[in-house]
C-alpha cells in the first residue's frame, strides 16, 4: 500500500507551527541574553579630550623638584596634556652615585612603568629580577607596586620614563 502524502496546506502548516514553536522559545531566551550583556557592560570613564604635547630641549628645564633629591627632572608636558593619565620625564641621575641615599628599597603604587636609558648606564634591583646592568638602549617596565632600588649609575646616565597614572604613591621599605 502506498504512503499518503500530507496534503500541501498541511505540510506548511506543520512547518509554520514547528518554527514558531522554536521561534518563541528562543525569543525571551535571546532577549534576556541581550539585556544582561546590556546591563553587565561597565561604562568607560569619560575622560576630557587630550591636548598634543610638545617639548623641546632645554637646559633650564630640568629641575631639581621631583621624587629624588639625587635627580633633575624635565618634565616632558605629557601629565597636563591627558589629564593625568599619564607622565613622561626625562631624568639626570647627579653623580657621583652616592648607594647610601640611593639605594632605598622601594615601590609605586602605579598601573605601569617604563624606563628607557638615554644616555650612560645604571645598575637596578628588581624582585624576581635581581641585579641588572642596563646601558644606553637598555629598556624595561616595572609591573605595578614592584619592589626595586638603584644600586649605581654613571655620572651623566639619563632616562627616559613614562608612568600611569601621572599621580601615585611610593612607599620606602626596609631592606
Amino acid at each position: 500500500m502506498a504512503k499518503q502524502k500530507a496534503s500541501r496546506p498541511a505540510t506548511k502548516t506543520a512547518v509554520k507551527k514547528r518554527s514558531g514553536v522554536k521561534a518563541a522559545a528562543r525569543s525571551p531566551a535571546r532577549a534576556a541574553v541581550k539585556a544582561k550583556a546590556r546591563t553587565v557592560a561597565p561604562k568607560k570613564p569619560v575622560r576630557p579630550k587630550q591636548r598634543i604635547a610638545v617639548s623641546h630641549h632645554r637646559e633650564e628645564d630640568f629641575k631639581a623638584d621631583g621624587l629624588r633629591a639625587y635627580a633633575k627632572y624635565r618634565d616632558l608636558g605629557i601629565a597636563d596634556a591627558t589629564h593625568g593619565l599619564a607622565q613622561a620625564h626625562v631624568i639626570r641621575l647627579q653623580g657621583p652615585c652616592n648607594p647610601a641615599e640611593v639605594s632605598k628599597l622601594h615601590y609605586h603604587d602605579v598601573e605601569f612603568q617604563m624606563v628607557y636609558v638615554l644616555k650612560g648606564w645604571v645598575k637596578t634591583y628588581m624582585d624576581g629580577q635581581g641585579e641588572t646592568l642596563m646601558k644606553q638602549g637598555s629598556a624595561w617596565t616595572q609591573p605595578p607596586k614592584i619592589r626595586h632600588m638603584i644600586l649605581d649609575y654613571s655620572d651623566d646616565v639619563e632616562l627616559l620614563e613614562v608612568i600611569l597614572p601621572a599621580e601615585f604613591k611610593t612607599v620606602e621599605l626596609k631592606a
